[in-house]
């Protein structure tokens, strides 16, 4: 066990449209009109892999900037000071950042640690009055997820999930052809979503920081991708785990969850998640009158895919410039995005993802 995970499992423990600038396709529901406005200025709580690919993105962007560091690792901190001139006085570790309180000079904090920490985490945010960017999966479960919304609430800050593909160029573009009709009566969606995980120690892979395996981490892109595909909620769903290696995926921790969604339209979609094949990164969905397809659908590079039409060729931008700036203009200007990124979209997703670990365990159907 690392000591960073260590350290994690003790403080948990104690622990009380600028994107229209770049794009032809409007990322926003609600203005054809590029946003102007204040910047809003972040801190990232936790300086792992994705903050740093966080923190790379946001040097680009126009309407958020890094202004903070919040983690365990002094060293970290001191790297990332020299790196981004953060000031000693925005800097902070896990025990004393409800300080932040008191700093005029940080507006949200984006919480980019161990799922299990997440809710915790979030709401001490939120009482310390700043608003909340927080990592998908927003918690390990719906409760979690629903306890940060009315935290959030109850201090009249933001709650935003990261869910960088709804600001993704060719996945809006999608979305709004779906919104027109293009596609016609959607009738399937199927969403491949899965990796070969390393390290067998790591956090992902020990359920009381992660809540969960590759669904938690991976299988959530073709939940949230089925909805804002087909523009449904589902009203039902089945599943079925298959566990090859249960030593590496312990109890709790799944290996590979194939399941399946029923919506009221009576679209259905079939979905598969895992943490045990590599080259997984596929949707597909068809209608009376078209189709399309986006393959790789969720990853961090270039988004590819084609439609009935041809291929999708708005072009590619760092998803989380998008996603930070396209945050900065909620905030700020209460702009719609074409699918919402608040904690109640995070919600929908938790409540799914408990209905499939449910269904797996027992073969039943689960009604949502």
């Amino acid at each position: 066990m690392s000591t960073r995970r260590k350290f994690l499992e003790k403080i948990t423990a104690t622990s009380v449209a600028l994107p229209l600038l770049y794009s032809p396709v409007n990322l926003f529901a609600a203005s054809e009109e590029p946003c102007e406005g204040p910047v809003l200025k972040v801190a990232i709580m936790g300086l792992g892999s994705y903050g740093t690919r966080v923190a790379e993105a946001m040097q680009a962007c126009k309407r958020a900037k890094l202004v903070g560091v919040i983690s365990g690792t002094p060293s970290k901190i001191k790297k990332w000071q020299s790196k981004y001139g953060i000031p000693e006085k925005n800097c902070y570790n896990y025990e004393n950042f409800d300080a932040i309180k008191d700093n005029a000079d940080i507006d949200a904090v984006y919480v980019i640690t161990p799922n299990g920490l997440h809710k915790d985490q979030s709401i001490r945010v939120a009482k310390a009055g700043k608003h909340v960017i927080c990592e998908k999966p927003m918690g390990v479960n719906a409760q979690e997820g629903q306890e940060m919304v009315d935290a959030c609430k109850a201090a009249n800050v933001k709650l935003l999930i990261g869910y960088r593909m709804h600001f993704e160029p060719k996945t809006v573009a999608v979305i709004k052809m779906r919104k027109e009709g293009k596609f016609g009566d959607v009738k399937f969606f199927q969403g491949q979503s899965g990796f070969t995980i390393g390290d067998p120690n790591q956090w992902r892979l020990d359920k009381e920081l992660s809540g969960g395996g590759a669904m938690m981490d991976i299988g959530i892109y073709s939940i949230n991708g089925a909805r804002y595909m087909l523009g449904e909620e589902p009203i039902w769903v089945t599943a079925q785990e298959t566990k090859t290696n249960p030593e590496k995926f312990k109890e709790g921790i799944d290996e590979t969850i194939q399941f399946q969604m029923g919506f009221p339209s009576g679209a259905v979609a079939n979905c598969l998640s895992t943490y045990n094949m590599n080259h997984l990164d596929r949707f597909f969905m068809t209608g009376s009158k078209g189709f399309v397809e986006m393959k790789p659908s969720t990853g961090y590079g270039p988004i590819e895919g084609k439609t009935h039409e041809g291929p999708l060729t708005q072009p590619h931008m760092t998803h989380q410039t998008l996603q930070m700036d396209g945050m900065a203009a909620i905030i700020y200007n209460g702009t719609a995005p074409i699918v919402p990124v608040d904690g109640e979209e995070g919600v929908k997703d938790m409540k799914i993802i408990d209905a499939i670990f449910k269904a797996a365990k027992t073969g039943d159907k689960v009604m949502l």
